[in-house]
């Protein structure tokens, strides 16, 4: 079993400092066929464009006004649980990546919020969801992280020795002579609504409440079937205690902040405050401008490669970030709330287009790995945890998102909406000024 990595934050490092990046961001290498005249090909170079654009003006797309945000919408307990029931309750979370359940018999248990969620791949490859709990005495089956089960495909709980197929149904009882009877169509386990799409793997929390991925995703579905990440190599997962999960999110949503909080790491490749914004419903994406677009700006169009010159990430509401899908190797991040108001996990991914080859492939893809994982630890977590730390003083004010923060006022706004639908908004303002 692939166990997880839970490195803690390194309390003593202060905001905007690194204690282990040494400054050497990795190769971006391209995996996207510029020219090829399909879905993906033609948004991409559309975003350069677009991007090219900006550069040549000296600015970043823009929201049509500021959006003010009361500080106590990121610490009320009473906002936190209604939007834990309104979203994460309801809608299709983005839980797995398909190639962290490669084949028949794989499986990854993960922890979200007070649900122990456990994914399995059948013989047939197809993916099921169910509570990480066996149905005798309650133990957890297996414990968090991807593996695969034994040759018989069994999941086998260590407590008693009650087993399930990949599907959760009941299919072995340890001593069951002597148990008693036992129904085994009523003791399966506890079934979550669970589909596979654009090699993602979205699971409902809430037992018997479908889930509608073609209405979920949209016009967004093609561009992320396009990223290729059902036929990738999940090469590594490392988990990240964060704070409130829209303090981590916030930071995930715009590069206004490059230049002054990295400006040792994500500045030396990126642009700062220059990005392209667009939205499918619920779902984003911020297109960054990286550093080679100013030569790219002085050459002809059909020269271009969005692939070494545009950072896209992609962010599925309401919390998995895909930067780098054009590319060799992708970084995913899974972003969910923890037990309470104040904390929150990341599970941070890393995929390779393919296993690597040799020593030196290895390594390299090692080295996006711990560069991705100590900045966003290192820099943009020990922001948000200072952040966290005033949320009590400021209470009473608000936070302001300027319109050059379109994706974090877009995020903002469906929050409210799904709030709205519920009946419990308090919604944040525009403020024309």
């Amino acid at each position: 079993m692939t166990t997880i990595d839970t490195t803690p934050l390194a309390a003593s490092v202060p905001a905007g400092a690194s204690a282990d990046v040494d400054g050497s961001a990795p190769v971006y290498t391209p995996a996207l066929d510029s020219s090829a005249d399909t879905v993906v090909g033609r948004d991409a170079r559309s975003v350069m464009e677009r991007l090219v654009g900006l550069y040549r003006e000296q600015t970043t797309e823009q929201a049509p006004a500021q959006w003010r945000e009361p500080v106590r919408n990121y610490s009320d307990p009473q906002r936190w649980r209604d939007e834990i029931d309104a979203i994460h309750r309801r809608v299709p979370l983005p839980l797995a990546l398909s190639c962290e359940l490669p084949e028949p018999g794989s499986y990854k248990a993960i922890q979200v919020l007070d649900t122990p969620v456990l994914i399995t791949r059948d013989a047939a490859g197809v993916v099921h969801a169910s509570v990480n709990a066996c149905r005798h005495r309650g133990s957890e089956l297996v414990a968090e992280g991807v593996g695969r089960t034994n040759r018989a495909k069994r999941i086998t709980c260590p407590y008693h020795a009650w087993s399930y197929d990949m599907a959760g149904c009941l299919v072995g009882i340890g001593g069951e002579k002597t148990f008693g009877p036992v129904d085994r169509e009523r003791s399966g386990l506890v079934s979550l609504p669970a589909q596979e799409r654009a090699g993602i793997i979205f699971v409902g929390l809430t037992p018997g409440r479908p889930l509608d991925l073609d209405n979920w995703l949209g016009d967004l579905e093609p561009l992320l079937e396009g990223l290729g990440l059902a036929g990738c190599h999940h090469h590594s997962t490392r988990v990240l205690p964060g704070p409130n999960w829209k303090i981590t999110v916030d930071g995930y949503l715009e590069g206004y902040h490059f230049a002054s909080l990295h400006p040792t790491t994500v500045y030396t490749t990126n642009l700062s405050n220059m990005a392209a914004f667009d939205s499918w419903g619920p779902h984003q994406r911020n297109a960054f401008a990286l550093r080679t677009i100013a030569e790219a700006a002085a050459a002809p169009p059909q020269t271009w490669d969005p692939a070494t010159c545009v950072g896209a990430i992609f962010w599925l509401f309401p919390g998995l970030a895909v930067s780098g899908g054009w590319r060799q190797s992708v970084s995913v991040s899974l972003v969910l709330p923890g037990r309470t108001p104040e904390e929150s996990r990341t599970q941070q991914v890393i995929l390779l287009r393919r296993p690597p080859a040799d020593d030196e492939e290895r390594r390299a893809a090692d080295v996006t790995r711990d560069w991705f994982h100590d900045v966003v630890r290192d820099e943009d977590y020990s922001t948000g945890f200072g952040v966290a730390r005033g949320l009590a003083a400021l209470d009473g004010t608000d936070f302001v998102f300027g319109r050059n923060e379109p994706g974090v006022q877009h995020f903002h706004r469906v929050i409210d909406q799904f709030l709205d639908e519920a009946g419990t908004a308090q919604p944040g303002l525009v403020d024309p000024g």
